[in-house]
Order: C-alpha cells, then structure tokens, then sequence
C-alpha cells in the first residue's frame, strides 16, 4: 500500500469512529449539559490521540531516513540507512543509499585529482625553492664571505652578521623544501621518512620517538606517502597547537593484515573544537587508499591519530 493510501486509511478510520459516535447512544442537548461535554470532548481527544499514534507510526520511516541524512558525512563513507517501512519510503531509503555511494565515489575521484595536483605544486614549488632560491642564496653567503674577509674590521662583525642571518634563512627554505617534497620517502622508503620526520619535530621542548616494528609488509606509493602526509600533519598540530612536550610515532601490524600508524602525544587534546583544513586533509587521504581513519583522546590525554591501511594496500614481502 502507498504512503497516499497509508494516511488516507488511518485518517478515514478516525472520521469513521467518529460517525459510529454521533450515531450512537449518546445525545447532545441545548443547552449542552456537563455529562455531555466531557463524553463529547473525551470522544475529540482519544481521535487525536488515535490519528496522531496512527501517522507517528506511518511516517516514523520518514523520520529516520531525515536523520540520517543530516548525519551524513562524506569524509566518514560506508554510512547507510537500513532499508525499511512500505511502498515509497522502502524505494526512497534504496535511492538515498545508492545516492550516497555514487556521492562517496566522486567525492574519492574529485579529492584524488585534487591531492594529486597537490603533490605535483609542492615538487615544483620544493624544485623551485631548492634549485632557484637556494643557489641564490648560496651565492649571496659566498659572496658575504668573501667580503668580510676584505672588510675592516668594524664592518666585518656587521658581515657576519648577515651571513648568519643569511645562513638561517637558507636552512630554513631547505626545510621547507624538505616538508615540501619528502625526498628520503622517493628514495628510501617510509620507514626511513618517518625516522627523518621524527629528527626534524623534536626540538629542546618536543621529544619525538618512533617505534617501527620489523617484517612489515610494504606498501605501494601512493599508500606510503598518504601514510607520511597523515604523520607528518599530526606531528604540526601537536607542536603548533597541541602544546605537546611528547610525541610518540608507532608503525606496526594492524587487524587483519592491515598496517597500523598510530601518533599520540601528551598535548592538550582536541576536545570540541571543530575539524581544522588539517585533519579534514588526513580524512580525504585516507579515504583515497581506503584506509580507516580515527582521531580522539589517547588513554593519559592529549591525542590520538590512527591510521589503519587495510591488507589490500599492502604487497608481499617486508620493507
């Protein structure tokens, strides 16, 4: 039966019940006694009631499918409505739920094109940095060199000045370049990335430590670098905005063949604040090797980044 033909019944049968009232025993005088008004507005109440338990349970389907949809998010996918209830509402939360996957699927395309135009502008800006910027600044060092050898003595210290001046901003565009493009990640892999990563973090107020299980398997890729990009984000939040003293980096076996990563620090957590550019980042790169994703509170504060890259991603021998 349709839902037209649903409300339709269940409407009809409060206005049948009350025809079968007034055409019962009881009689309405003028003026309207008070035994006769309370039978009349009695009979008007249990119809109300009836018709409105009548549609709640008639349209409570309705009422799901709404709530699940304003719970939808397409960065957590895998989400779908049980499908339920008569006729329409039946054919509605199917359509919704292949609505959604066809969502889930060109969100994944949209966001791999995207990351991976991404990653082709940070090469070229890190090439751009390294190879322009950098010699340039080389040679300026050079150059500052050799003049403060021929200055005197008073404009000397003024020279050296700027060549440490000079010599700090070179290494800090290298740094960048390194963030920038992961060049130990092209050439020796993730788990020597990840050391890399752990040295460049820690500083005299952040302690980073790494713990890299042996025989895992290895990883394509597109998969190591998605696993380094999530690191690498959860390291900045947690010296930029976690206030953390301790962060610990742990790569090892996950359920099911998966590999795990997992990045917990002893900062002051994210508590309600709302998602940043930054996690909404590690969400859509997860998303694009499958991997489940989930940030939260660790078990002595702070927070807790997993990653958990399913056996699909992952190849035959160790690395």
């Amino acid at each position: 039966m349709s839902l037209y033909w649903r409300i339709f019944v269940l409407n009809a049968a409060v206005l049948v019940a009350a025809v079968l009232l007034l055409l019962g025993p009881v009689t309405v005088s003028t003026p309207v006694l008070f035994g006769e008004a309370v039978v009349v507005l009695g009979g008007l109440a249990a119809m109300l009631v009836a018709n409105a338990a009548l549609l709640r349970v008639g349209l409570a389907p309705l009422d799901r499918l709404t709530r699940a949809m304003t719970a939808v998010d397409l960065l957590r996918p895998g989400s779908r409505t049980r499908v339920e209830g008569p006729g329409e509402v039946a054919e509605l939360t199917t359509s919704f739920n292949a609505m959604l996957a066809r969502l889930e699927a060109e969100r994944a395309t949209s966001s791999s094109r995207a990351l991976s135009a991404q990653e082709a502008e940070r090469r070229r800006i890190a090439r751009e940095l390294h190879d322009e910027v950098g010699q340039t600044l080389t040679a300026v060092l050079l150059q500052l060199k050799h003049t403060a050898d021929r200055s005197p003595e008073p404009l000397r210290e003024e020279l050296r000045q700027a060549q440490e001046a000079t010599r700090t901003g070179l290494d800090e565009i290298r740094r960048i370049a390194r963030r920038l493009r992961p060049g130990v990640l092209e050439e020796l892999g993730l788990h020597s990335a990840l050391r890399a990563l752990t040295t460049e973090f820690t500083t005299s107020s952040l302690r980073v430590r790494h713990v890299i299980a042996p025989g895992l398997p290895a990883l394509d890729e597109a998969t190591e670098l998605v696993v380094y990009r999530v690191a690498q984000e959860a390291l900045t939040n947690a010296a930029r905005h976690a206030g953390a003293h301790e962060v610990g980096i742990h790569l090892c076996d996950g359920p099911a063949g998966a590999v795990r990563l997992l990045v917990r620090d002893d900062g002051a957590g994210i508590g309600r604040a709302a998602e940043g550019a930054g996690i909404q980042g590690m969400r859509e790169r997860a998303l694009l090797i499958g991997a489940g994703l989930a940030l939260g509170a660790g078990p002595h504060g702070g927070t807790e980044v997993l990653l958990d890259v399913p056996a699909s991603r992952t190849g035959e021998g160790p690395r």
